[in-house]
């Protein structure tokens, strides 16, 4: 068969566009394999983003901290600070916990927050800070500084280089719920400014600072002169606070201003319901037409009261079901009342197991409740077993009376 002219520069467009995706593919390769050969057998290091930075006296700061693992090979840095002024708490963290050593693979890094606490009484000046990290067999050792000034701070000054606004400063919600607050920061200053964002919360609370839309997490903000950005600030309750309100103080600070907004989060407390028996067991025996009881408990298992808690059924068709009491007014948190449920199969109820749906909710909102399963084995009525051997003595009888009667003829 004979090619057209078409077919075959078709053909040969194919097989060159084939080529040069091949040829590309093998310099990538090449390319990569040849970065892969530049890096050295094994290289780390430490090193803060900023090696100098100024905060007003008496305030925190967090600094960014990078390690790198610059070698072919895997490796495990612990991390310590080595050095400390006196009247100073220093940690490594990242932003929910503190960290003492990092696992890296080769030629990548990881980001870190070296953060530094000064105590009330720490004079204005210069403090150098020393972090070191060394490989997990102390072969390798990278150390770096960082020195914070202390400036004393001057009353009246600074509030007028930033502007802070949020539209939503109190939000309401469960304890086991996290809170997001919308805040914008202005940069009101003729200059480019770095802010350091800090926040004053309760006791074992974390809060945290995201860009907006986004979902990492950030300790500084660079804006540029007469700039504004939105940033989200991030709260996470103790799971053990009670219900009630908390009020959270959000710093933003440079060395030429500074500013403060304070929010609020209304906890509701959790809500949530447990139901069950006392020995576990979820299951019971019923005569079809009777009325067969269980006690069975309910208990606040969150930590907002409770009140006007329901029980509803979902049983076969016939059956009845009653509860006592049928409903309970208030339940404290952590607070358990005993109910006593009534079941009764249908007259025509085959013998055999079913199963009965018990539901326990709350009318407060947002609701809570719990749904458990039992299973009734039903069996016929102990009068219908007497019957049954009536009627086998009565037969048994008859017979023995025939064959008396039939053996004498």
């Amino acid at each position: 068969m004979r090619l057209k002219a078409n077919d075959s520069i078709l053909i040969g467009l194919k097989v060159s566009i084939a080529s040069v995706i091949m040829l590309i593919g093998l310099c990538s390769f090449a390319y990569g394999q040849k970065e892969k050969k530049d890096l050295p057998p094994r290289a780390i290091s430490v090193s803060p983003e900023y090696t100098g930075v100024i905060v007003p006296q008496g305030e925190a700061v967090n600094i960014d901290l990078i390690v790198s693992n610059n070698g072919k090979e895997n490796e495990d840095i612990d991390l310590t600070v080595t050095l400390i002024p006196k009247g100073w708490k220093a940690w490594l963290k990242t932003y929910n916990f503190g960290v003492t050593g990092v696992h890296l693979k080769s030629d990548t890094k990881k980001s870190l927050i070296l953060r530094a606490q000064p105590d009330k009484d720490v004079a204005p000046g210069d403090y150098t800070f020393e972090i070191k990290g060394q490989t997990r067999d102390r072969k390798l050792t990278s150390t770096s500084q960082v020195i914070i000034k202390l400036e004393e701070k001057k009353e009246g000054k600074k509030p007028e280089g930033v502007n802070i606004v949020t539209s939503y400063p109190v939000l309401t919600g469960p304890t086991d719920a996290e809170f997001e607050f919308s805040v914008e920061v202005e940069n009101k200053s003729d200059k480019d400014d770095i802010f350091n964002l800090t926040a004053q919360g309760p006791e074992n609370w974390d809060v945290n600072f995201k860009p907006a839309y986004e979902d990492k997490f950030i300790s500084s903000l660079r804006l540029k002169a007469g700039q504004s950005q939105t940033m989200a600030v991030e709260v996470k309750p103790n799971p053990w606070a009670k219900p009630g309100q908390y009020p959270i103080l959000v710093k933003i600070s440079s060395p030429k201003a500074e500013g403060q907004v304070a929010l609020t989060v209304i906890l509701t407390g959790t809500f949530k319901l447990e139901a069950g028996t006392a020995n576990g067991l979820l299951s019971l025996s019923a005569v079809r037409g009777e009325q067969a009881s269980l006690s069975f408990y309910v208990k606040n298992e969150g930590s907002a009261l409770l009140a006007n808690v329901k029980f509803i059924s979902f049983q076969p068709e016939g059956w009845k079901v009653k509860f006592n009491p049928d409903t309970i007014e208030m339940l404290a948190p952590q607070e358990l009342k005993q109910v006593e449920v009534s079941i009764t199969p249908a007259d025509q109820a085959l013998v055999g197991d079913y199963s009965v749906g018990l539901r326990v909710e709350s009318g407060t909102p947002p609701k809570a409740d719990k749904t458990i399963e039992m299973r009734v084995g039903v069996t016929a009525s102990a009068a219908w077993g007497w019957i049954g051997i009536g009627l086998i003595v009565f037969v048994m009888a008859g017979l023995v009376f025939l064959f008396t009667r039939l053996g004498r003829r």
